[in-house]
This record gives C-alpha cells, sequence and structure tokens, in this order.
C-alpha cells in the first residue's frame, strides 16, 4: 500500500504545537478519534532511538491497545521520524506558516489488514482532535 499523508493547520506557533504533539502530559489530552475513547497513559522518549507508549482504551472498556514504537530520527520544530511495533514507519512534518500558523502533515504506512480509508480517517480524526486541543489552550 501507498503511503497515506494527512495535514492540518493550526493557529499557534510552532514551539506550542511542538510542545503538545511530544508532551506526554498533553497527548493523554488528544490523542483518540473521538469522545468515546480515551488515552489515559503516555510514555515518550523523544530522541533517536527512544520509545513511546501511548495506551488507548474505550471509555466503556471494552477495547484497548498500546500505540508503541521507536524513534527514527527527532529534528526539534522541524520533523519526527518514528518506526511502529510492526515496522511501518511514520513521518511527522512541522511547518512554520508565520508566527502563529503552524502546519503539521503526517505521513504513515498503513496497516495492510485494515482498508486505506478507514485509516486516513481515523488517524485525521486524532489530528483533527490536537489541533482542537492546542487551539483551545
Amino acid at each position: 500500500m501507498e503511503p497515506i499523508t494527512i495535514d492540518i493547520t493550526i493557529l499557534k506557533p510552532i514551539t506550542k504545537v511542538w510542545e503538545f504533539f511530544t508532551d506526554p502530559e498533553h497527548i493523554t489530552q488528544w490523542n483518540f478519534a473521538n469522545d468515546t475513547w480515551t488515552c489515559p497513559k503516555a510514555e515518550n522518549d523523544l530522541q533517536i532511538g527512544g520509545a513511546f507508549n501511548y495506551r488507548m482504551e474505550a471509555k466503556d472498556e471494552s477495547f484497548g491497545f498500546d500505540f508503541k514504537g521507536n524513534y527514527d530520527e527527532v529534528a526539534p520544530f522541524e520533523k519526527i521520524k518514528y518506526h511502529l511495533e510492526d515496522g511501518r514507519k511514520v513521518k511527522v512534518l512541522f511547518e512554520r506558516i508565520d508566527e502563529t500558523t503552524t502546519k503539521v502533515t503526517e505521513i504513515f504506512e498503513p496497516d495492510t489488514q485494515q482498508p486505506a480509508e478507514m485509516q486516513r480517517e481515523g488517524w485525521y480524526a486524532i489530528l483533527d482532535n490536537f489541533h482542537k486541543h492546542v487551539e483551545n489552550n
């Protein structure tokens, strides 16, 4: 499958966008696709070779999983590259549009077991949740 690209423009400075994207205290506030899910725990060692683990759970406790991976490249305020447990690669780009506007682009290799459009929608819903968290805080 071809990599999937999604992006969103956030009306906040790049320093705040980067902090909210990488700080576990903030990750738990936005890292879920909709209000029936939660991210009760996030661990993030943001350095090359460092690991992350974001716990995702349905609020009704019917399902949960760990979203885990390791960092391959970290360029503060520019990009993050990582690979997931199953080897799929992800790249996140941070682009400073101006003093108060930042574009975030995610490029990820889809899971071959799931429909690509469903994955695009799910990842975009999480990115949109991130966007709302940054702009409202």
